[in-house]
This record gives structure tokens, sequence and C-alpha cells, in this order.
């Protein structure tokens, strides 16, 4: 039964970071959050903007905010949906006059490039491409400064200096110096570096749709019943056990138990039935669901971040900021990248600056396949060429994306499917799964067990109903449904699988597994479970209960043998009534009479055989064996959402959501492959073509940007069938 043992408590906090434009500026503030004092994690997610914080104390606002700032970028305030509406007007007022200036000035340069000499043109490219780099890139600019004062360097630190050193080109040409002026390129740069921001802004925007549906959800304010009047309040001016009336048509603001009225409540999100739910008096409700017929009195029971949609949120941007193993090596190599490519960039301008008149032959033949090579005999101009296509063809942006992108996708569709992915490792590990070992009561069965017979008196039954009461088992939930007028129990004790003790007026009882299997054998065939109850040491009567199975049990399991992982019970009921299960739905391997410590030895066996081991259990009693196992996967509730030892939590229904989550972590995990190959190839092919002069410094920008733009349409292509 449930180990009622009180564990540290954690707190967490969820943050928006303003200014990032890399990876590496992500890792930079993730370093700086892991140093304050009592933070036992923190992950900070490039796609969302976001940090994560775990930690063993109350962290202040304060100390978040200066460690941040210590590393440049700030703390965002505010309601993010404002936040973010405010960056995408400013960002695309900025690209609108960048493409304002330089679409003339580009249509100029190649007028000038083709011997058609505008009169004064070099000091309106000068001009046109200052205000474009140092008005329209400002945020650029103050991004690349941020890093440099800070001892590190991002993707704007290869954007900047790509930039300036093309319009200081057009300074030097206008101060009468042989030098070509790229000028209008440093523009182009920018302008195109703009676009790809906010393109890439508006997919991953795009991308974290799910995400942005659940926030939805949530409701803006409740009625609030104080006396005779009905009161307006914001949801976060509301307290625990304050009645808030719900409208038919309002959604329902807080989680908590209906007092009066009897409605139609939409609670599609958690359970994925589109049908509604019946809501009567003493029935719980859950916030952000919808009532639609009739008018009702809830009592507030958990409210802010104790409700189950801001436990259910707050778990998915956890998930949306882990790291999956595969992202280390992209994660070393951007790290060292950016100081790595600028060295590149100065060795390949002096080599040119040394070797041009060597290698004209070769330029001048690749220019039949490469028409946008400079052909020149300035060493100086050629040498800036290429040190510019190198320093724009290699931000590693794609690199920086390809895993928390996908992560943010696929963890809303999980979300959409009623699962939380706590932990990304899982979805690496995801396809070498052999063994799914799985509990019985909540898991394979529904978990909602009734008293179907007793043989115990009526005051017996109301007095062990009473203790049942205070226990969180399944089992025990349906005997204490039984209880007529509860009474006052004493010392009160839960034994971990084998049952409960508690005193009544002197006289002590143990409600739990049979001494003796043999006399109940004909419900044990049925696949009914017994509890005895004992009184002083005497066994006075039992309690037969029947648990429905679940009516995806069966398809979910054979869906598993199709993809030749084998399914495993693992009960602590007894070996007759789990083999009745067993064979219903299709299970051979059977463990039973299995206790919570036990569990975990099996976990360890199967994992001996040489495949990864996946342990599906109800969060509580099999906390051990799904820490152990290389995934832990958990059911969930609307009332239990802390479950700390799973990798995956299961909101809906029903073991289908153990087939969604290894289709997804599938999708995802090969997308995230898809995305880190693509980056890599990208990088590798591009930096050395720069490097021989072979790409133009504004096709550089754009083969930059369109890498990022790919990362972020292939990883919305994940998905998966029902």
């Amino acid at each position: 039964m449930y180990n009622n043992q009180s564990e540290p408590k954690d707190f967490h906090k969820d943050i928006q970071i303003g200014g990032m434009t890399c990876v590496n500026c992500a890792r930079r503030v993730e370093q700086a959050l892991q140093k304050i004092e009592g933070v036992k994690f923190a992950s900070v997610n490039l796609a969302t903007d976001t940090a994560f914080l775990i930690s063993e104390r109350e962290i202040s606002s304060q100390e978040i905010k200066a460690a941040v700032e210590s590393t440049g970028y700030q703390v965002l305030e505010g309601d993010r949906e404002d936040l973010s509406q405010e960056r995408y007007k400013k960002a695309k007022e900025r690209l609108i006059v960048a493409w304002i200036v330089t679409l003339p000035l580009s249509i100029l340069m190649i007028l000038h490039m083709f011997g058609l000499h505008i009169p004064g043109f070099v000091l309106v490219e000068v001009l046109g491409v200052a205000f474009t780099i140092f008005y329209c890139g400002l945020a650029t600019i103050k991004s690349a400064w941020i890093a440099f004062r800070h001892y590190h360097s991002n993707m704007d630190t290869l954007i900047t200096i790509g930039s300036v050193t093309s319009w200081l080109t057009a300074v030097l040409n206008l101060l009468g110096l042989p030098i070509i002026s790229f000028g209008t390129i440093g523009a182009m740069i920018v302008t195109i570096h703009l676009t790809g921001r906010f393109i890439e802004s508006h997919l991953r925007d795009k991308a974290a749709k799910e995400i942005k549906a659940l926030i939805s959800l949530q409701a803006k304010e409740a009625t609030v019943i104080h006396g005779e009047e009905e009161i307006k309040v914001p949801l976060n001016m509301l307290k625990r056990d304050q009645l808030i009336k719900v409208k038919p048509g309002e959604r329902i603001p807080v989680d908590g138990i209906v007092l009066e009225g009897l409605s139609a409540v939409d609670e599609s999100f958690i359970s994925g039935e589109p049908i509604p739910k019946t809501k009567q008096r003493d029935d719980t409700v859950i916030g952000g669901s919808i009532n639609l017929s009739g008018p009702l009195i809830v009592k507030a029971l958990k409210i802010g971040e104790e409700s189950f949609l801001a436990q259910m949120i707050k778990l998915i941007k956890e998930a949306q900021g882990a790291k999956v193993p595969i992202q280390a090596l992209a994660d070393s190599i951007t790290n060292w990248f950016v100081p790595v490519i600028i060295t590149l960039a100065v060795l390949s301008g002096v080599f040119w600056f040394f070797n041009l008149n060597n290698f004209q032959s070769f330029l001048l033949k690749a220019k039949e396949l490469f028409p946008w090579i400079l052909i020149t005999d300035n060493i100086y101009s050629f040498a800036v060429f290429v040190f510019i296509s190198t320093v724009v063809i290699a931000c590693p942006c794609a690199l920086g994306l390809a895993t928390p992108m996908a992560l943010v996708v696929g963890s809303g569709i999980a979300a959409k499917k009623g699962l939380i992915i706590r932990n990304a490792e899982a979805i690496q590990l995801s396809k070498d799964i052999g063994y799914v070992l799985m509990d019985k009561t909540g898991t394979i069965t529904e978990g909602q067990p009734a008293v179907v017979e007793h043989n115990l008196s009526s005051d017996e039954m109301n007095i062990v109903a009473s203790i049942e009461s205070n226990s969180h088992h399944p089992l025990a939930r349906a005997i204490a449904a039984e209880v007529k007028e509860r009474v006052k129990v004493e010392d009160m004790k839960e034994i971990a699988g084998k049952g409960v003790e508690a005193s009544y007026r002197g006289t002590k009882y143990f409600i739990g597994q049979p001494d003796k299997n043999d006399e109940y054998l004909s419900f044990f065939q049925q696949g009914q479970t017994v509890v005895e109850v004992w009184k002083d040491e005497k066994k006075i009567g039992f309690i037969v209960l029947a648990d429905k199975i679940r009516e995806d049990s069966e398809k979910a399991i054979d869906y598993l043998k199709k993809l030749h992982i084998v399914p495993v019970m693992v009960t602590g009921d007894n070996e007759i009534t789990a083999r009745a299960v067993a064979k219903e739905t299709g299970i051979d391997e059977v463990y039973a009479g299995v206790k919570p410590d036990e569990k975990l030895d099996i976990v360890r066996k199967y994992q001996g055989l040489g495949k990864k081991v996946l342990m599906v259990g109800d969060g509580i009693n099999d906390a051990a064996s799904l820490k152990g196992a290389d995934i832990g996967v958990a059911m969930g509730t609307g009332a239990d959402l802390a479950l700390d030892s799973a990798d995956i939590v299961i909101i809906k229904e029903g073991i289908t959501g153990l087939i969604y989550s290894i289709k997804i972590s599938s999708s995802t995990f090969r997308i995230i492959r898809q995305n880190l190959f693509w980056a890599f190839l990208y990088n590798t092919l591009a930096i050395p073509m720069a490097m021989l002069g072979l790409l133009h410094p504004a096709i550089a920008e754009g083969a930059m940007m369109f890498s990022s733009i790919t990362v972020i349409l292939n990883s919305s292509r994940i998905k998966i069938e029902n």
C-alpha cells in the first residue's frame, strides 16, 4: 500500500529570459543559474527563451535576476503573451525598415558592378549601411557586445564582425584606399539575418502551439461568493476554501469540490474523451475544464501553482528544457565554435592575401559553377571577401536549435495525448526498450475497484472504512467509499505491500492481504481481490473487491508484442488473480505477490538480459522500481501529478498512453538525429567552401538562415498516428 514517508520539498521556478540568440548564450545563463546556492537543477531552453529551476530552498527573484544579469542577459517580467507580441512588433518594424534601405542599395550596387557608376554612391552606401547595421541591427550588436563584455562569443558576434567589416571596406574606399567596397553586403547580411530571425521566431511560436493551448485553458478570473455578493476577482487573488460560482459556458478556474449544482463538464483536455462528465455534489472538478449546462458552486481546494493544470504546464516546460544525451556533442562543439571560426576566417584571409595570384586559375574555373565568386587582382579585397564569407556562413544556429526545437514540438504533441515526458533521456532510450514491466491495479486495470461482497457487520465495516479513508491506495479508497458515519481512529500506520493498521477505542485493527489464499480461490479465479480484516490479531472477516480491466489494455499489450517488446506483469496481488488478468490481456510473464522493494530486483533481472527496461506503475508504491528502470512511467491523475520518480507521466486514462510515449519518443529522437546530421553537414560543407573563396557573403548569410529554418520546419514534422 501507500508508503507515507515525507521527503524534502523541492521548489520549482519558471523564468522568461530576454536577449539570448544562440546556444552559447543559453549555456552561459544556465551555468550562472546553477551556481546559485541551493539550486539542484537548472535548464535554459533557447527555443522558448525560458529557464527552469529546481532548488532545495525558495530562490528569490532578486537572486535569479542578479545571476542572469551577471551574464549580460535579463529576466523578463509581465505577461508572456504581451512580451511576445511587443517583441514581434519591434522585430517586424525594424525588418521592414532594413529592407526599405537594403533593397535600393543592392540595386545600386549591382548597377555599379556592371559599370553604371552612380555619382556619390559610395557615400550613400556608407550612410545607408551604417543606418541598417547600427539602427535596424542594434539588437544584434548589443548581443555581441554583451557576449564580448562577459568574455564569450555567440552567433551575433559573427554577424556583427561580418557586417561591420563589410561596412568598413566602404569607409576605406570612400577615404581613397585601394580596396573594393563590400559595404552593401554588410547591409544584406544584417537584413537577411533579421529576416531569418523573424521567420525563425514565428515558426518557433507556431511549433510551441500545444503548450500555448494548455496555457490558454487557464481562466483569467473567478466569481467569488462573498456573503450575499458575487465578486469577480483575478485568478491570482483566489484563496483556498473560497466558494466560487461557475456559470454555464465558463471555464472552471480552480481544482475543487462541487458543493451545489448539477452540470455536464467537459474534461476532454485530461481524459481525451469528448463525452462530458456529469458533476454533482461531492464530485471533484479540475481547473481548465468547461462547465457546460448548469451553474455550479465549487469550493476551491487547489489554487495557483498547486492546481493540476499549473503542475502539468510546469512539468511540460521542465521537459522542454531538458537535454538528450546526443545533444552533448553539439553543445561541446558550439562551446568552441565561434572562436575557432574567427581563427579560421583570419587564417583564410591571410592565406589568400599571400597566395591569390597562385590560385587565380582555380578561381576562374570555379566561377563557371559559382558565378558570384569575386575575380580581382586586389589581394586586400579578396582576403576581406573570404574573411567575411567564412565568418557569416559558420553561425551555429542550426546546431543550437536542433534538439530544443524537436523537444518543444515533441513534448507539445505528448501533452495533447495526455503525456508528460519529464526526462528527455527517455526519448533516446525508447528505441532500445526490450521489456515493459507493469503493475496491475491502476495500470492494466482501471484502478477504481469497488466492494462487491463482504461478511462484516455494519458497525465493523464502518470502522474499517473509516480506517481506510486515511490511505491513498486504490483498494483503500474503494473500501472508504462504504463509510456511513466516519469515526475517529488512532495510531494509523501503513505497512508497504501488506496493509494498514490502526486503533479504535483501544482495539487494534489490521486490513490487508489474506494470510492464506486457499479459501478465496473462487474469487481469485474471477480476477477479484480479497482483503482480510483482523481485530486484536483475530480474523473477523473479509472484503471482496473487483477492478475492471481497462478497455485499451489488451490492444496496447498486443501492440507491444508487435514491436517485439515483452510485456511483464509485476503485482502485489495474489497469483491466481494476477494470472486471470494476465490471461485476459495476453501477458505471458507474471510476477505476483511482489512487495514494493522486490520489484526493483525484478527490474534488475531483466536489465541483466541486455535490453532496456521500462517500468509502469502508480508513481507511489513503485518509486524505487521506477527510478531503477531505464525508463519509469507513472500513471498520473488530476489529484497527484508530483510524481518525481517517473521519466514519463501518463495523465489520461489507459496504457495506450504508453504506446503513444514510445511512438512520440521514437519520432522525436529520429527528428533530432536528422536535425543534427543536416546541421553538421551544412557546416562541414559550407565552411571549407567559404574558406576557398567559393561563397559570396550574402549567399552565406542566406544559407545560414535557411539551415536554421530547415531545422525548425523538420522539427514540426514530428507526429504520431492514433
